[in-house]
């Protein structure tokens, strides 16, 4: 056995290691949600469905749901819509402190999110503004922004710029032209930037936690049910609809991604 085979066998089996480490409690999830018993162990009592049935008359769990929905929805617009000012700035312009700019923007994807949340949770109660969904929003902008925008410079830089010039020299104006020319070439990224940062919005929990006061997100539900130990098969069978939910968006992001790229290629 030759010392590349040998390193490639490690590879391997380093890399089968960490995804089984990773995702093997996240398969463990779907599995024991639909199981019979109460609590989750092995070997199953049996196969139901009543836990996720329980969920349609869980008004609280609704509310909480719709909380997530909005929070979600509003996140990912908002963020979607500062990435394409903010990618646009990064990819069409130059001026100073564009590199610390960037820098900036990115930052949150390096700070501990417990830092982050506590800092809004200080600045806000400071300022006097009461904890709701609009404060849930604004710290979820922070972490949704920097996910924007780096699939938004992707999306820019894959089409000529030239095509801008190009309308308007023949006289369109500049809201013209980025309502006809520039959105419509970045749609498939604008698509995967709303999938990617709505995700990211649902899943999150340290700064709803902190931000969110008497108005929990689906999250925050969860974790406050996980106190009671007759709520376990139920909190078990909604994250099973979570990460279902969280995975096909993914998936429609990527694929919506690879499908532009593709196109980009094609026509250079």
């Amino acid at each position: 056995m030759t010392g590349k085979s040998i390193r490639k066998g490690i590879i391997t089996a380093y890399v089968a290691l960490y995804v089984a480490i990773l995702y093997f409690p996240v398969l463990l999830l779907p599995v024991f949600s639909f199981n019979d018993s109460a609590t989750p162990k092995l070997p199953l009592a049996g196969f139901t469905l009543k836990w996720f049935s329980s969920l349609s008359s869980n008004a609280t769990m609704h509310n909480a749901a719709w909380n997530s929905l909005l929070v979600g929805i509003s996140a990912a617009l908002l963020s979607t819509i500062l990435g394409i000012c903010a990618a646009r700035a990064i990819t069409r312009h130059r001026f100073a402190g564009k590199g610390i700019a960037s820098g900036l923007i990115m930052a949150p994807l390096i700070l501990p999110e417990i830092i982050i949340a506590i800092s809004l949770l200080v600045v806000l109660l400071g300022a006097g503004i009461e904890l709701s969904l609009l404060t849930v929003i604004l710290g979820h902008l922070l972490i949704c922004v920097p996910y924007s925008v780096t699939v938004l410079v992707s999306g820019f830089e894959g089409f000529d710029p030239s095509m801008e010039e190009a309308s308007r020299d023949l006289g369109e104006t500049t809201w013209g032209t980025l309502r006809r020319v520039t959105l419509p070439m970045l749609a498939p990224s604008i698509i995967s930037s709303l999938l990617v940062t709505f995700t990211i919005s649902l899943d999150e929990f340290i700064l709803a936690f902190f931000l969110s006061g008497t108005e929990p997100t689906l999250p925050v539900y969860i974790w406050g049910q996980l106190r009671f130990a007759a709520k376990l098969p139920n909190v078990l069978a909604l994250g099973s609809v979570m990460i279902a939910a969280s995975l096909i968006m993914l998936t429609v992001a990527e694929i919506v991604r690879r499908r532009a790229e593709a196109r980009t290629a094609a026509k250079t």
